[in-house]
């Protein structure tokens, strides 16, 4: 399974996928689920995908040739709109599925994908859309400015209370690791590590990346301190009716363990150039 969400705000566009492929007893695998197209100063494009690994690589691999290709009539770098983007992404992906279906070992089973888009054109403001496997699109909005693929409703609730436009980029970026670190708790089918990029507006370029292991210093003490107050934001809730009342907060009184957190995934072994 996978999550990867997206959020755009007034600051710009925050993207977070998890990398997990495989959550079998014996077999877990790791593959970058977060793609990077970027033209500085021209344009930039992050691409985030959900199902078929076979198609969504394919998807990868036509966007970036026709991308490299000087010659191409339609690509990512000829566009002057995002949704005129999104729309070339979502016929890249529909031929792709086609073509997944039609040989090979994906004969006779699904080849769907999901995938969510998000960047920026000079001239334009940053913009995110969701491509579903028909090719049709969604655009983010102020209404709901955040767009989830994959195992989405463990991570959703933060998103619903924080997430607005108005919303501060790098608190942006910690609901999102915080909505991913949900998920991983919940179901073994997400899993380390994650992937975060964020393109701030105006940028034209990816303005920060990084990959959080389970080890990594960052992840772990977000995880450990969104966990302690949690646990002590419960305790300070009204009391029942039949409960004595909130004894004074005492400092010395120890917390109880915090519950096991799941062991890092092993690193992508293919991943030195950043990219699946």
């Amino acid at each position: 399974m996978t999550y990867c969400v997206g959020i755009e705000v007034d600051e710009g566009l925050v993207f977070a996928a998890d990398t997990r492929t495989n959550a079998s007893l014996d077999d877990v695998r790791v593959h970058r689920k977060l793609h990077v197209f970027e033209y500085p100063g021209e344009r930039v494009f992050v691409l985030m995908s959900a199902g078929n690994l076979a198609t969504t690589q394919l998807a990868v691999s036509r966007l970036r040739r026709d991308a490299e290709d000087p010659e191409a009539s339609r690509s990512l770098r000829t566009f002057r709109h995002l949704f005129e983007v999104a729309e070339y992404v979502g016929e890249v992906l529909v031929a792709s599925q086609v073509q997944a279906s039609e040989h090979g070992p994906n004969a006779g089973i699904s080849t769907q994908a999901t995938l969510i888009l998000g960047g920026q054109i000079a001239g334009e403001r940053p913009g995110l859309y969701m491509i579903y496997p028909l090719g049709n699109c969604i655009a983010a909005s102020p209404e709901t400015p955040y767009l989830q693929i994959g195992e989405s409703k463990y991570g959703k609730p933060i998103l619903d209370r924080i997430i607005r436009p108005e919303t501060a980029m790098e608190d942006a970026a910690r609901c999102a690791l915080l909505s991913l670190d949900s998920t991983i708790r919940s179901n073994l089918s997400v899993g380390l590590p994650i992937d975060l990029a964020l393109i701030r507006a105006g940028d034209l370029r990816i303005s920060q990346q990084m990959r959080l292991e389970g080890d990594t210093p960052l992840y772990a003490e977000i995880h450990d301190t969104w966990s302690r107050k949690l646990e002590n934001a419960v305790r300070t809730l009204p009391r029942f009716p039949w409960e004595p009342p909130l004894p004074a907060a005492d400092e010395s009184r120890p917390l109880p363990p915090l519950p096991p957190r799941r062991g890092p995934s092993r690193q992508d072994p293919g991943d030195q150039s950043a990219q699946q």
